[in-house]
């Protein structure tokens, strides 16, 4: 027996029925299901997500930080720092983006849900090392991808794109060492070719 995606706009009608007044916002684009809630009720919104009959959602595909501070060309007045889950109903064949904010632009904090999806636990690490997100509950929340000694959080959007410090093996010393960035920060300017008549243009 096949089983076919339902129609995205009952697929929102059916979650916003199931949430009730924990949905800040929903909206359908591009044929995807997009639901925003607040930080106090993501646990309870994730757990309804995955077991309400009309939800079903049991797999989490995807779990990443973003950082709206330069969103809109600096127009964008909300929380800094959001989380975005991108969950799957293997039984309903439906998908839908969840999104949650936190409350803290110095120190975010939303809650683990690796007890809820387990898969989110190495998504929940990668989005603490690269954004500085802190996931309450989660049982090795430690950096994944950046060194051990690492400082800062470098998909920030105020990280700077050559990092603060180096890494370099030290013939000298027979071992790694870290020092401060030597490269100069240059800005580089497109050459621009004008041609006369290019493309049959006078």
């Amino acid at each position: 027996m096949t089983v076919f995606a339902v129609n995205p706009e009952a697929l929102k009608d059916t979650i916003a029925e199931a949430l009730g007044d924990k949905v800040k916002h929903i909206s359908v684009a591009l044929g995807e299901v997009t639901l925003v809630v607040a930080a106090a009720d993501y646990l309870g919104v994730a757990v309804t997500l995955r077991d309400a009959p009309g939800c079903r959602f049991e797999q989490l595909m995807d779990l990443c930080g973003v950082d709206y501070s330069d969103y809109k060309a600096g127009a964008y007045e909300g929380s800094r720092f959001c989380v975005v889950l991108h969950l799957l109903s293997i039984s309903l064949n439906q998908r839908v983006r969840l999104k949650v904010f936190a409350s803290d632009d110095d120190f975010p904090v939303l809650s683990s849900v690796t007890d809820i999806w387990n898969s989110a636990n190495w998504f929940e690490r990668e989005a603490f090392d690269l954004f500085g997100i802190v996931f309450d509950g989660h049982s090795d929340l430690r950096r994944i991808l950046t060194d051990y000694g690492f400082i800062g959080h470098p998909f920030r959007k105020d990280f700077p794109t050559t990092g603060h410090v180096e890494m370099r093996y030290d013939e000298e010393s027979k071992r790694v060492v870290y020092q401060p960035v030597t490269i100069e920060p240059r800005e580089i300017t497109p050459r621009i070719i004008r041609e006369d008549n290019y493309g049959g243009l006078h």
